[in-house]
């Protein structure tokens, strides 16, 4: 049994997966009522929070499965809030000491590529290592609050940027936008929710980088945009039109996503396509990324809806897709490590 454990930012989280079976267990405590009040997450609530609940996290755990058959545990290393990340890497030390068991450590962008693979393994838990090189070379697209990254995952797994934001994230930028509407936290949901409706084409947004042949994104653009217009809008113009204004900036972001993506796939021969991060929970964006899979006749894996923010079972599943040796030295904390980078 492979124990996970995430705490990045400001999610507490425990999965347990057996190798025979799957995932059979998630645990996670959110912060998002605790953050809400300052429209994002602050670090030093968000560390206090992880130390207040990771201990009734593992209670509850305990109580569904004996800690004794844990044979292996793995944890968020990097990228991530550095304080954050010291909490869910102390747990897993301890335990490791506790349990005399190895610790291993996951990078978290990774692991969000790697999620969209987890119902493969487990419609076959004893043929993946087979049956992977059926999807490899995939390509990647993780969309999160904090990243905005195109990938090739290698016929040998290991991972390769193509593209990533030189600016803003997409999450970054419909939280954003969803501040200058002043429809709370987290943005992203709320924004969508409001979009629900209105017309996608009733205003103008730029496509960042749309033009560029390159695979980079940039969102910064797109929030300067909205600001302007908002700026022309009295309260109750903007209330007649605002449904409308979040359809046409969702769809911005969106298409620029979508386009990106549709390049990559000219620009090499993949056998899968892959959406995982946060932000891929957008309905509109899981539809539009289906249909570019239907369209380039590649399959599209998208990351089950409980793993698309951060999760631990995306980590606990990530020491099955990276395999290795696992190592009984404690772990150390990466807070800045990209997502090439393998522990």
């Amino acid at each position: 049994m492979i124990l996970g454990i995430e705490s990045s930012c400001d999610e507490s989280a425990l999965a347990l997966l057996d190798r025979s079976r799957g995932l059979v267990g998630e645990w996670i405590s959110s912060q998002v009522s605790l953050h809400s009040e300052y429209g994002g997450v602050v670090p030093d609530l968000a560390s206090r929070e992880h130390l207040n609940n990771f201990a009734p996290l593992l209670a509850e755990m305990s109580k569904a499965i004996s800690l004794s058959r844990i044979d292996e545990i793995v944890v968020t290393a990097g990228p991530g809030l550095a304080g954050c990340l010291a909490m869910g890497i102390s747990v897993a030390n301890a335990l490791s000491t506790a349990l005399g068991v190895p610790v291993l450590a996951a990078n978290h962008l990774r692991a969000h590529a790697q999620s969209v693979f987890i119902d493969a393994f487990e419609n076959a838990p004893s043929d993946f290592d087979q049956r992977l090189p059926e999807w490899l070379p995939h390509l990647s697209l993780i969309v999160s609050g904090g990243n905005t990254i195109l990938a090739r995952i290698h016929a040998d797994r290991s991972i390769e940027v193509l593209g990533q934001t030189i600016d803003d994230a997409a999450g970054e930028a419909l939280d954003k936008g969803a501040k200058l509407l002043g429809i709370g936290y987290p943005g992203g949901p709320k924004l969508e929710a409001k979009a629900r409706g209105g017309n996608p084409d009733a205003f103008e947004f730029p496509r960042g980088l749309a033009r560029k042949p390159n695979l980079d994104f940039s969102f910064s653009g797109l929030k300067t945009s909205l600001r302007y217009l908002l700026e022309k809008q009295t309260a109750s113009s903007l209330q007649t039109v605002e449904s409308d204004v979040c359809a046409s900036y969702q769809e911005a972001v969106v298409d620029v996503l979508i386009q990106k993506t549709k390049r990559a796939l000219k620009k090499g021969s993949f056998r899968s396509l892959g959406l995982s991060g946060g932000v891929s929970n957008n309905e509109s964006l899981r539809s539009r990324f289906q249909r570019l899979g239907a369209d380039a006749n590649v399959p599209a894996l998208l990351a089950r809806r409980a793993h698309t923010g951060d999760n631990a079972g995306m980590i606990a599943f990530s020491r099955i897709f990276e395999g290795g040796d696992a190592s009984v030295q404690p772990v150390d904390l990466f807070p800045s490590a990209g997502i090439d980078r393998r522990f």
